[in-house]
């Protein structure tokens, strides 16, 4: 293949109505499951865009929560900052980014003692 394929396929791509849309519909509220691993309990929470939450030591806040529209397959993405009290406050950010339903793996938090899951989002 040449050089000048690649380059085709990705304006190809880039033109609109050739590829399908993936739109994300913006949300009020974000539905987390938290694990503490120490005693095993498990709690789904609800946390309203941009009102902090806590969570054990754990301060959680939704900066956006989008979900996809209902006609396409169901998936949500959080951006969530996660703080912990216990840390010096220089680093109690132990978590920023973007964390997604169906891909839970892809960026976790990375806690000794807890879990944090992006179930979905909600506009209650």
């Amino acid at each position: 293949m040449s050089r000048a394929a690649p380059l085709a396929l990705l304006l190809l791509f880039a033109l609109p109505g050739a590829a399908p849309a993936q739109e994300w519909v913006p949300r009020r509220v974000a539905e987390l499951q938290m694990l503490d691993k120490v005693t095993a309990r498990v709690s789904v929470i609800r946390v309203p865009v941009e009102q902090p939450a806590q969570f054990g030591t754990l301060t959680l806040r939704v900066a956006a929560c989008h979900a996809r529209p209902p006609d396409e397959v169901p998936d949500a993405a959080a951006w969530l900052e996660i703080g912990d009290s216990r840390r010096p406050p220089e680093r109690q950010v132990v978590f920023r980014g973007w964390m997604f339903a169906n891909a839970p793996g892809v960026n976790m938090l990375e806690h000794p003692v807890y879990d944090v899951r992006v179930l979905e989002c909600l506009d209650r």
